[in-house]
């Protein structure tokens, strides 16, 4: 299952389409993070999706707030479509170790072997403040991501989480300490158990 509201986000460091590193707890106490996850790099439904970020780019990324998208494509395939599309936000490579920070996020499908379509938003202290994870095949609702980064911004509002199948879940408490990734961290590894493990795609 995705992290819940409240949560620390996990630490992780993936390369972007040009290899280089990019650190998640490296915009802690500068901006909030709109993380995206999608399954594949040229894709119908990935492609309308980040299209649509880099149309209306304004609304997702400022001083306050950057856009990462993520996928188990690699950083060539990465490069191909950004350059193809004219993407300027980073796109980062899970590829390997295959999909673990899809999988520290509850946003992996096992069998697929790929990450479902995960949006998490994380604010400067590094707690996740909203977050949703689509079933196979269906777009997500990016007008919620604008209501939940414009309450983000004016004044931390309230803790949200959205699936699409309906289900909510609840906000936790802060945790006291900041989980890893394996491979991309020194802490020990979190893995979640996906609740997309049965999906296929």
């Amino acid at each position: 299952m995705p992290l819940e509201v409240g949560t620390e986000a996990p630490d992780f460091t993936l390369n972007d389409y040009n290899k280089q590193p990019v650190k998640l707890s490296d915009y802690r106490g500068r901006k909030n993070v709109l993380l995206v996850f999608y399954p594949f790099a040229f894709s119908g439904i990935c492609t309308g999706e980040l299209c649509q970020v880099r149309d209306e780019i304004g609304q997702y990324q400022n001083d306050d707030i950057q856009v990462l998208g993520v996928s188990v494509d690699t950083s060539f395939s990465l490069k191909a479509w950004a350059d193809q599309e004219g993407y300027t936000f980073p796109l980062l490579s899970d590829f390997w170790p295959h999909g673990e920070v899809a999988k520290a996020y509850g946003v992996f499908n096992d069998k697929a072997g790929m990450a479902v379509r995960g949006t998490f938003l994380i604010d400067k202290q590094g707690v996740v403040r909203f977050a949703e994870a689509n079933e196979p095949g269906q777009a997500r609702d990016q007008d919620a991501w604008k209501k939940a980064i414009a309450s983000l911004t004016r004044d931390a509002g309230p803790l949200r989480s959205a699936r699409r199948s309906g289900a909510r879940s609840s906000a936790g408490e802060h945790s006291p300490y900041k989980r890893g990734v394996a491979g991309s961290n020194p802490a020990a590894p979190t893995v979640l158990t996906s609740y997309f493990a049965t999906m296929s795609g």
